[in-house]
């Protein structure tokens, strides 16, 4: 008995950009960037698989995140691998990145506190935080 291989489907930057929501610019640069491999056909057209649109969600998330581009191939990569599975903290170097991340985060909101805490004392104003106002004396 024979197996009939079957194809995956493959669809031009053109579709591909529609679908997933993201420029063709931004597609070729995934690309140059390691992060998509599109196959090329002979005439030098990219078909992207269209499995890959969860892949460009998942780059548009870390990207979102902070994620530079050489943090996100390593993720990419070793959720391809599929040696740590594809969890974020599981793979090496990405749990040191974003815990440096969110340090920078919780940094930045310490400043914007203390701003906003000295603005409102400066202008003996109330201070808004999360929604409720405390009057200062």
């Amino acid at each position: 008995m024979k197996v009939k291989a079957t194809r995956r489907e493959t669809v031009l930057i053109g579709e591909f950009a529609h679908r997933t929501g993201v420029s063709a610019r931004a597609l070729r640069h995934y690309e140059d960037q390691g992060l998509l491999e599109p196959v090329r056909d002979t005439n030098g057209y990219r078909h992207y698989d269209v499995s890959d649109v969860t892949v460009v969600e998942q780059i548009q998330a870390m990207i979102s995140a902070g994620l530079g581009t050489t943090m996100i191939r390593r993720y990419l990569d070793c959720a391809r691998t599929g040696v740590h599975g594809t969890s974020l903290e599981l793979c090496p170097d990405l749990r040191s990145e974003l815990d440096r991340i969110a340090a920078r985060l919780a940094r930045q909101q310490a400043a914007v506190a203390a701003t906003r805490q000295r603005l409102a004392e400066l202008t003996g104003t109330q201070l808004v935080t999360d929604g409720r106002a405390d009057t200062l004396g």
